[in-house]
């Protein structure tokens, strides 16, 4: 034991105190990439838990729930024919409807006594004694812990009004949507919602030792088509459907992040043994067995992926409550719910882990050089013995692999996987490390004939580059992974934004659009029925086009359903051949985006069963386009069939055309004035740009992503390049003792990390446009529309931005050795 601990005291102790900031740079990268892990989990299990939390909630012990098609439920009398089911203990209705502003939305909860036979959380609520304040209070509600009332307020619901009768408290009522509610009797619930003779679900308690299919299936007979029948937590598994694009993009952005994460600490761990080449000889002189020094290098590894991973843990519960509040107000009314920030148990555990493990696997094949380097040839220094070049049996492997993978890319990205074709870019960007690695030989010497371009100190520069073709490698391709990341992010988001706007266009082509949400986000709620003709009699108006959105189920999964009728400037049916749109508008069948058809299983003439409050309706695919719809698919109807199927009269859009010789600008604030101030009224041009911010809003994790990759690539080069000068350290004092100066000594390394850069920015642009180009490929697959590849002027930023990096991270180590000591820097470590 004694033994042991020397040894670790000398050999890792001693390093860790020495070059603290390079095992510093290392947790660091860890901690970042742990972080991201926990941001990604976070945002996933705040979308997918607030809906969980909400349904087990409300649904407590019921068995079955018969929920709506869409927002607009279904018929009251479906109750009565679900609770004469034998084996249903208790039908519970409830009618489950948004009110208020986006900011301070509150979820009105319509129920009645029978609430009280569900194990839910509201179950203390309705056994209160607050309900007998509540009966006693005319249009009364109970209001929840976080609602933002007192006792005695009057809240406007639309155009009536509610009291307070109480407010409710304690911990299960508070989970409810947050405790953003109120529970009102259902029939008023009804009245102040305008859903007379409506419910929303149905929850239904078995009685016990009841079959659990057999009363599925009987519970479906009755309902027959007019209503979904699913377990409760099927509302959670359709939003989980919604949200998978935005899942998968970030479970791959995750892996990214860790395999540059892993190929850095790679790179590091070799030049910090190469570093350490004179201790383990000394360990080996003495009789040290080769096993014992690679179990403490891994020790090591293990010791500082644990603080790597804890570290990033808590960075990443910030940045994932951070990058939930980011998220556009389409997520919200996706989910239905008040969105939470609610981390799975997992989150940090499965972080912490993926961090030791990377650095384990990391630092264990780097590990392997103290297998092929002899106790002499250890005290050599960096680039005379063997362990300092690339083997060729190595080269060509890394070749294969390369090759292989590409092929692998090809075949995924024709194979059109769906949401599973991002797989490419992840084999595409592996390939082109591998690729990169067997080009070693001609990528350094590349580097050390630019070094020598910049005179005698770079000649110098050029020779040290050849000497140490590994370090070399390492250094350069850091700035190759930094660059072709920022390019390949950076350019796919811009062509998928620019390519979105654009199949949107249609939109500008309205002079004044009504709604009742801001432009950012998808309008489903109904509009006053006497709205149209109040501002068709405006002046100036010479057509008022009405439209209708709503989330709807379709084949258990959960869709946006656009209505229209002729005259509509919806991109959907502006996209579609004339004669298709005739028919559509006619109301002859139904069109759909392809990632909704390629869900559903159907294609171009094909029979879509559809459920709706009136029962089932059969429709014929009309056709499948290419349509953003990057959260849910989407579907096309007829304005006539849409209010007919899902019994949702009205309109929740409304588009207006000017007159000719009309100001647009004049008549927009003439129809405000006649619009009631809760509604939205902008003009075409801000709803296109109202597309945009959505999209930009939803790519906060490509932006994180991005910053989280250029620190890691800036961290490492910092790194590599302090290392490069140890490595050289008493050549540099050599130098200097024979006659050097302190400027020349910082122009060789400044050649150095020059010639690097610009080499590595060079290939990092010929990588990150082909991946660029790739993703428009799979765009098709990722996100439904074809994306136009178009690189962007800002290239050239990136590229002087990179060589600006490498010299960034060169000024440290430079500045390090120009001041070196002659003496110290000549002697023995």
């Amino acid at each position: 034991m004694i033994a042991l601990l020397d040894r670790l005291r000398l050999f890792n102790l001693r390093e860790f105190s020495t070059h603290w900031g390079r095992t510093a740079a290392s947790v660091f990268v860890m901690a970042v990439s742990a972080a991201f892990v926990v941001t990604v989990i976070g945002i996933s299990g705040s979308l997918t838990g607030s809906v969980e939390q909400l349904a087990s909630g409300l649904a407590g012990n019921a068995a079955l729930e018969v929920s709506g098609v869409t927002d607009a439920g279904f018929a009251q009398t479906v109750r009565a024919d679900v609770a004469a089911v034998p084996g249903v203990a208790a039908a519970v209705p409830m009618l489950r409807a948004a009110v208020g502003p986006e900011s301070d939305q509150l979820l009105v909860l319509g129920v009645d006594a029978s609430s009280a036979a569900l194990d839910s959380d509201l179950k203390g609520a309705v056994q209160s004694r607050d309900m007998a304040a509540l009966l006693s209070v005319p249009d009364g509600v109970l209001a929840g812990p976080a609602a933002g009332h007192d006792k005695g307020d009057v809240i406007p619901v639309g155009s009536n009004q509610v009291t307070v009768a109480a407010v409710l408290h304690g911990a299960d009522l508070e989970r409810l949507n947050g405790g953003h509610y109120l529970i009102a009797p259902l029939p008023l619930a009804q009245r102040i919602t305008g859903r007379l003779g409506q419910l929303d679900s149905i929850l239904i308690v078995a009685d016990p030792n009841i079959d659990a299919a057999q009363l599925n299936s009987a519970v479906t007979a009755a309902v027959a088509g007019r209503a979904l029948v699913a377990e409760p937590s099927a509302r959670a598994a359709q939003t989980g459907n919604g949200i998978v694009m935005l899942r998968f993009i970030a479970g791959m952005g995750a892996g990214i992040a860790f395999v540059v994460a892993a190929f850095l600490i790679y790179n590091t761990m070799s030049m910090a043994l190469a570093g350490r080449r004179p201790v383990i000889s000394m360990l080996r002189a003495i009789g040290g067995r080769k096993q014992t020094i690679v179990r403490d290098v891994i020790a090591e590894a293990l010791a500082f992926g644990l603080i790597g991973g804890m570290i990033g843990g808590l960075l990443g519960i910030v940045s994932g409550r951070y990058a939930v509040g980011l998220l556009p107000g389409a997520f919200t009314q996706l989910t239905e719910v008040r969105l939470r920030y609610l981390l799975p148990w997992y989150a940090v555990p499965a972080a912490v882990a993926a961090a030791t493990l990377t650095n384990v696997a990391a630092s264990a094949v780097a590990a392997r050089q103290v297998y092929r380097v002899s106790p002499v040839e250890a005290l050599a220094p960096v680039g005379a013995g063997q362990a300092d070049v690339v083997p060729r049996r190595l080269r060509l492997s890394a070749a294969l692999l390369g090759v292989v993978l590409v092929v692998a890319t090809v075949v995924i990205a024709r194979a059109h996987l769906g949401l599973f074709a991002s797989v490419a870019l992840g084999s595409a960007f592996c390939a082109e490390i591998a690729l990169g690695f067997a080009a070693t030989g001609p990528i350094v010497w590349l580097a050390g004939l630019l070094a020598r371009r910049f005179g005698p100190a770079g000649v110098l520069a050029g020779v040290n580059i050849d000497r140490a073709p590994r370090r070399v490698w390492a250094t350069l391709m850091t700035v190759t992974i930094a660059v072709a990341m920022t390019i390949t992010i950076t350019g796919a988001n811009a062509d998928g934004v620019r390519s979105a706007r654009a199949s949107f266009a249609s939109l500008a082509d309205t002079d004044v659009w009504v709604t009742t949400t801001p432009e950012d986000m998808v309008p489903t709620g109904l509009l006053p029925a006497a709205l149209p003709d109040r501002i068709a009699a405006v002046p100036g108006v010479a057509r008022v086009t009405q439209g209708q959105l709503a989330f709807a189920t379709l084949g258990g999964t959960k869709a946006l359903v656009y209505g229209v009728e002729p005259g509509s400037n919806y991109a959907m049916s502006r996209s579609l051949d004339p004669e298709i749109e005739r028919e559509l508008q006619a109301g002859a069948g139904v069109v759909l985006s392809r990632d909704l058809a390629r869900a559903l299983g159907v294609s171009t003439g094909d029979d879509l069963i559809v459920q709706t409050p009136s029962g089932e309706k059969h429709a014929k695919v009309l056709a499948s386009v290419s349509y953003f719809s990057a959260l849910t698919g989407t579907a096309a109807v007829s304005l006539a069939l849409m209010r007919e199927w899902f019994s949702r009269p009205g309109a929740t859009t409304l588009q207006i055309d000017a007159a000719p010789g009309t100001d647009p600008h004049e008549l927009l604030s003439a129809i405000g004035q006649v619009v009631p101030p809760e509604l939205h009224v902008y003009s075409g041009a801000r709803a296109l740009d109202g597309v945009s911010q959505a999209m930009e809003q939803g790519l906060v994790l490509s932006r994180i992503m991005l910053f989280i990759v250029s620190v890691i690539a800036a961290m490492g080069l910092l790194n590599t390049l302090t290392l490069a000068l140890l490595e050289r350290r008493r050549e540099l004092g050599i130098l200097r003792a024979v006659g050097s100066s302190r400027r020349f000594a910082l122009r060789m390394v400044l050649a150095e990390a020059a010639a690097i850069g610009v080499i590595g920015a060079a290939l990092g642009v010929a990588f990150g446009l082909t991946n660029q180009y790739l993703y428009s490929i799979l765009a098709a697959d990722l996100m439904g529309i074809d994306v136009t590849f178009r690189p962007g002027p800002l290239l050239l930023v990136f590229t002087l931005g990179a060589l600006g990096l490498s010299l960034l991270g060169s000024i440290p180590p430079a500045l390090r050795a120009a001041r070196l000591d002659i003496v110290d820097a000549v002697s023995a470590d």
